[in-house]
């Protein structure tokens, strides 16, 4: 066995025994949202690790080295600037009413279960493609790490089985403290990383830019098409607005102790992407020195530049952050998942079922669920950004009547609400089986049209839909009642 295989067991091991050890009360709401009182550190590596995941740890670096310029999109403030203003209200709606999940809130806020179900089945069909991007990701880790000795399908069962079992026995304790490990590992290495490899190849990260604009001239600018500025605004919004539609964010968010401590978090959480500046070093480097990875391979980028610098145990302790990356944000969508297919849908279907029924079938489903993931991570071949942006296309969706809810007059019926995310989810699901784009829609349409993100179509979609109908069921109540009324 060599040392980079020991400390990859040995990481896991740790992140086990602290998911574990946190085991706290076994009431519903204790397990899934820390009975409302996590303070401002516990938030801010809660979030973080549903923020920081595979996709910044090889999404990130395999981004910079295939994309080049465009990767700056990951620098984006609508992801801090959409929770500073509309988490607090969320928040003290939430504990008013003893909200647990984000398909509580939609059904209380709008007095409609149905709209809670339908909010319910997006959440847990997101939340499935974003499981997968984590599992896909920890294969990556594991096989690169270990030097092709172990099965990256069995490392993934074994992670699996791991997180399945703390998570089990210790809710959302068990994901803030191994939460805890995975963020001083992962600012370790990626500082590391990223400041030694410039160095070591080009003397520094000035001449490695340099370097970098002779070997391929314009690489790091927007290009007029593909990636264009069109797409990188499109993207940003996207990212931006549905953030923190992911359940598991959302769900996240209610942990909170008070408002303030909300508000701290979106403030605090920029500095953490000062990071991603390093990881872009990373990626660039690695263009340099191992040219022609292409497709899904470039999200190896990472591990090549690493395994063709470093000794084995050092490629073992990048390897042990990069799993954590994998692991923990693994616990909090199998949480939010689980939680919702028990308390927003089981119950749904069989309402009679009591709250201590709920609390067991809610980690009965976690294994479940666990199951559906791996199945879908054997199969498909799509790169780490692609996964996750068709992810934030689907999640997206609960944008617009989630923010009219929280208008003091909302303009927005349960009726409107359900045809808009039924219309934009619709359409999203269309472009996925389809690989559409905007340029399949409008062939002839200039290239800002065309270069768009899909998901912002949708979104557009779906706030038509959602005004639409809201105006026409509103006047046809209105003409019934008048009819009424006069026959009276």
């Amino acid at each position: 066995m060599n040392s980079a295989i020991f400390i990859l067991i040995a990481t896991l091991l740790l992140a086990f025994y602290l998911g574990v050890r946190a085991r706290k009360g076994q009431q519903l709401e204790e397990w899934a949202v820390g009975g409302r009182n996590f303070g401002s550190i516990t938030m801010f590596v809660l979030m973080a690790g549903e923020i920081f995941t595979t996709y910044v740890f090889l999404g990130g670096s395999g981004g910079s080295y295939r994309m080049g310029g465009p990767i700056i999109y990951i620098f984006n403030a609508f992801c801090y600037i959409v929770p500073f203003w509309i988490l607090p209200p969320i928040w003290r709606y939430a504990k008013k009413h003893r909200v647990i999940t984000q398909s509580d809130f939609f059904a209380k806020k709008y007095d409609s279960k149905p709209l809670g179900l339908l909010v319910a089945i997006v959440g847990v069909v997101s939340m499935i493609p974003y499981i997968v991007l984590q599992l896909k990701g920890l294969k990556i880790i594991v096989s690169e790490t270990s030097y092709g000795a172990i099965s990256p399908n069995l490392a993934v069962c074994i992670g699996v089985v791991a997180v399945t079992i703390f998570v089990t026995l210790s809710g959302i304790h068990g994901s803030a403290s191994t939460a805890i490990l995975k963020d001083i590992l992962l600012l370790v290495v990626i500082l590391f990383l990223g400041i030694y490899l410039p160095y070591h190849y080009h003397g520094g990260i000035k001449p490695m830019f340099e370097t970098l604009d002779k070997a391929k001239p314009e690489f790091l600018l927007i290009p007029k098409e593909g990636y264009s500025i069109s797409w990188y605004i499109s993207t940003c919004l996207t990212i931006g607005l549905g953030q923190y539609m992911w359940p598991q964010c959302f769900g996240a968010s209610l942990s909170s102790k008070n408002e303030r401590t909300l508000r701290q978090n979106a403030a605090i959480l920029p500095l953490y992407q000062i990071i991603l500046v390093f990881i872009l070093f990373i990626g660039f480097t690695a263009l340099l020195q191992i040219p022609n990875l292409q497709g899904a391979d470039t999200d190896l980028a990472l591990f090549k530049i690493a395994k063709a610098t470093f000794d084995p145990w050092v490629v073992g302790v990048i390897g042990a952050a990069g799993i954590l990356t994998a692991l923990v944000p693994c616990s909090m969508l199998l949480l939010t998942a689980s939680t919702i297919l028990s308390k927003n849908i089981y119950k749904a279907i069989k309402p009679n079922t009591t709250d201590e029924q709920i609390g067991r079938y809610t980690r009965r489903f976690v294994p479940i669920v666990a199951l559906i993931a791996l199945f879908f991570t054997f199969f498909g071949g799509n790169s780490i950004i692609a996964l996750l942006i068709m992810a934030y296309s689907f999640v997206l969706q609960l944008f617009p009547p989630l923010l009219c809810s929280l208008w003091k007059k909302n303009p927005v019926n349960k009726t409107g609400a359900s045809a808009g995310i039924i219309a934009g989810v619709i359409m999203v699901a269309y472009v996925t089986i389809t690989s559409s784009t905007m340029g399949t829609f409008f062939p002839e349409a200039p290239s800002f049209i065309k270069d768009l993100d899909i998901g912002i179509a949708a979104l557009v979609v779906n706030i038509v839909f959602m005004f639409a109908v809201s105006a026409f069921t509103r006047t046809s109540v209105k003409i019934e009642t008048g009819i009424e009324t006069k026959a009276v």
